[in-house]
């Protein structure tokens, strides 16, 4: 094992030392994909050191994508690519346009040496543990937008503590890990309040809530402004051949519905903005044209994705709520 140098009194740890000694010979090209390391027990006894030290320094080459464990085998190379010092699991719901502007501000903001891989779990538990299950131990840190799956918490816990942040929905479960989240009970509440004197001349507010995707939040602080302010309101959990009635508001948290609410008001020669008004959720270049602009209750994600790579380069363990604002446009 010559090519693993460790020195007493260096002021160096001994496992940095077993890290840098591998990745040295790694770029010197002495050790080829997936050829097998010296095991845990061989540096133990070769060097008089702790098992726990060896076990440290090849965790932390397994976490940075460097090597991988087969079990009951041992460890072995995985990438000749040493310069990575960070590996991030990005764990997704779905890919939308707004996501996909979360997602290229963090990118754009991590900046470089910095690997991200990037998961879809598909509002899907077994997907989501299947992931995870899969990815834990192999990355420095972990992002993860659990949504409402019933669940996911314990699964989230399964990895390592300190290297878990939580994007988009968080709850009480989670309150322990540093987030970026939306509160979407208090931003719809927030924004309705500030389109009340438009929503005044209207008769009825009707949320369309799925509830399948949607935060139960959004629920809450539609029902409760709708209360505090004396509005005539409704839930309904899917626009199938509805009749659209003129004086009503249609809150809309998916964009599928946003187009089906659109299509009837045309076979029902209703003008939006001036028979009954649309309030969509999550602002999209699209909105800012389609049937002279669509107003809409958003969160900023171009910011969530730069707080949120700011927090990785910085170490922060923070709790931040990120703001949202009611874009006022002609369908209100």
């Amino acid at each position: 094992m010559r090519f693993i140098n460790i020195q007493n009194n260096q002021g160096i740890p001994k496992y940095k030392q077993i890290i840098s000694s591998i990745e040295k010979t790694i770029e010197k090209g002495h050790f080829k994909k997936d050829e097998k390391l010296p095991s845990i027990n061989k540096v133990c006894l070769e060097f008089s050191i702790s098992r726990d030290t060896v076990l440290q320094a090849y965790e932390e080459l397994k976490k940075r994508g460097i090597i991988y464990a087969i079990l009951g085998k041992g460890y072995y190379v995985k990438s000749t690519e040493v310069k990575i010092k960070q590996r991030v699991f990005l764990l997704f719901e779905e890919l939308n346009i707004f996501k996909e502007d979360l997602y290229n501000s963090f990118i754009d903001n991590i900046g470089k040496g910095i690997q991200v891989d990037i998961f879809f779990h598909h509002f899907n538990l077994q997907v989501f543990q299947k992931i995870i299950n899969d990815s834990n131990g192999y990355y420095t840190k972990y992002i993860i937008m659990p949504t409402n799956l019933v669940g996911a918490s314990a699964i989230i816990k399964t990895l390592p503590v300190d290297e878990i942040y939580i994007l988009d929905q968080t709850n009480a479960e989670l309150k322990c890990f540093p987030a970026v989240y939306q509160n979407h009970q208090k931003d719809i509440y927030n924004g309705l309040e500030k389109g009340k004197t438009k929503l005044n001349k209207y008769e009825k507010l009707i949320l369309i809530f799925p509830g399948f995707r949607e935060p139960v939040g959004m629920k809450i602080g539609f029902e409760k402004f709708c209360k505090d302010y004396g509005f005539s309101y409704s839930v309904i959990t899917e626009f199938k051949d509805t009749e659209i009635k003129k004086g009503q508001v249609y809150i809309i948290p998916d964009d599928r519905d946003l187009v089906k609410v659109i299509e009837k008001s045309k076979l029902q020669n209703l003008k939006l903005g001036v028979d009954f008004g649309i309030i969509s959720y999550n602002e999209t270049p699209l909105k800012k044209v389609v049937e002279n602009g669509i107003t809409t209750i958003s969160s900023d994600f171009v910011a969530m994705g730069k707080i949120l790579a700011q927090m990785i380069l910085k170490g922060k363990k923070e709790q931040i709520e990120n703001k949202s604002t009611l874009i006022i446009r002609h369908s209100l």
